[in-house]
C-alpha cells in the first residue's frame, strides 16, 4: 500500500501538483532475492471533479518512493483527488486542495 505527500499550488492559471508515493517498488528480481512478493505500483489517476489531469501507468523500472509532478489549467481551491493502485491490487487514495 502507497502513502502519498502531495503539493498543488496555482500561478498565472496553472496549476503545479508534486506528489511522492512511499511505496517499495519490488521488481520480480528484487522480490526473488528477499523472498517477499513482487510489488510495484502499477497506475496512478489525478482528477479535479470529472476530468481527468494526469494519467500514466508505471512499471517494476521506476525507483522505490516515486516522484511525480505535472500541472494543468487550474485555479486556488480546486480539489485534486490522486489515485494508485499497485500489482497487488492495493489502492491508494488521497485528495490536495490548490494553493
Amino acid at each position: 500500500m502507497s502513502k502519498m505527500k502531495l503539493k498543488a499550488k496555482e500561478k498565472g492559471g496553472i496549476v503545479e501538483v508534486k506528489g511522492m508515493f512511499k511505496h517499495d517498488m519490488l521488481s520480480y528480481q528484487e522480490a526473488e532475492r528477499k523472498k517477499v512478493a513482487t510489488n510495484f505500483l502499477t497506475h496512478i489517476i489525478a482528477t479535479v471533479g470529472a476530468d481527468v489531469v494526469f494519467e500514466m501507468s508505471v512499471s517494476q523500472f521506476v525507483s522505490k518512493d516515486p516522484f511525480i509532478k505535472f500541472s494543468f489549467k487550474g485555479s486556488k481551491g480546486d480539489k485534486v483527488v490522486i489515485k494508485s493502485v499497485d500489482l497487488l491490487g492495493n489502492k491508494d487514495e488521497d485528495t490536495v486542495e490548490v494553493k
